[in-house]
């Protein structure tokens, strides 16, 4: 029997984010995050019928008029509070190169 070569001792946390990126889920599991602090940091997650993250835009599309008129004058705020809830979350991968910060927040 062969035996395993050992390693130092790494965090549970980073354990994790290492399999995530083995396992390449991270970028699912980003695009699950951003549509998260969406809710959080919108309150419009009831109103919003259809989500979409590309190439650091982030496509949301709301069901009210109204509400999309409120959240275009918001935009700059909620891309600031998006990216900052993103940095607090330990499960979010920043440097992912597919599935990174929100750059853009695009209303339909």
């Amino acid at each position: 029997m062969s035996r395993v070569a050992r390693k130092t001792a790494v965090s549970l946390s980073e354990a994790i984010q290492e399999y995530l990126k083995v396992a390449k889920l991270s970028a699912g599991l980003n695009t699950q995050r951003i549509f998260a602090a969406w809710d959080a940091a919108s309150g419009a997650g009831r109103y919003t019928v259809r989500r979409f993250f590309r190439d650091g835009r982030l496509y949301i599309t709301v069901d009210s008029s109204v509400v999309r008129s409120q959240l275009s004058f918001q935009r700059d705020v909620l891309i600031e509070k998006i990216n900052a809830l993103l940095a607090q979350d330990e499960l979010f991968t920043r440097d992912d190169a597919r599935v990174g910060i929100v750059k853009e927040l695009i209303l339909k």
